[in-house]
């Protein structure tokens, strides 16, 4: 009973610091793409949505597609509801972001400069308590899943 895909996601101004748009990505699906150029250690975007606990988590996280980001160890943002388009952000193993909590809000950081019409992407970091989840970022350092530790 998890989440299904957003049918039609947008990027919410509100929350990003430059030009966002969402579409085909080669990594899986839909993909956000910046329009400016982005330089190095900026915010990008918050990502933002639904406050759940980690029950409602676990119940949420069922399925092929979720949208979730967990904030500690008790509570997550489902980006399904209220997301600002963070949440359409795809995994590489070599990321051009990094997620940031910061007094309970989940920021998106550039780790590089960022050019114009570049994907953007971050390291998911999944736990290996998720079970395995294959990777397809290609990237030349792939792990080749996006769990950080598998047994």
């Amino acid at each position: 009973m998890g989440t299904r895909v957003i049918q039609s996601p947008s990027i919410d101004p509100r929350y990003t610091c430059f030009r966002l748009e969402i579409r085909e990505s080669r990594i899986h699906y839909r993909g956000v793409y910046t329009l400016d150029p982005i330089p190095s250690r900026r915010k990008v975007i918050e990502y933002t949505g639904e406050r759940i606990s980690r029950r409602e988590t676990k119940r949420r996280g069922q399925g092929p597609v979720t949208y979730l980001f967990s904030l500690d160890d008790y509570w997550a943002l489902d980006g399904a509801v209220g997301g600002s388009g963070a949440e359409i952000i795809n995994h590489s193993c070599d990321p051009n972001l990094r997620a940031c909590v910061f007094k309970g809000h989940i920021l998106y950081i550039s780790k590089r400069p960022i050019g114009s019409g570049e994907e953007l992407t971050v390291d998911y970091r999944f736990s290996d308590a998720v079970g395995h989840v294959r990777c397809c970022c290609n990237a030349h350092n792939c792990r080749g899943t996006i769990n950080l530790n598998l047994r």
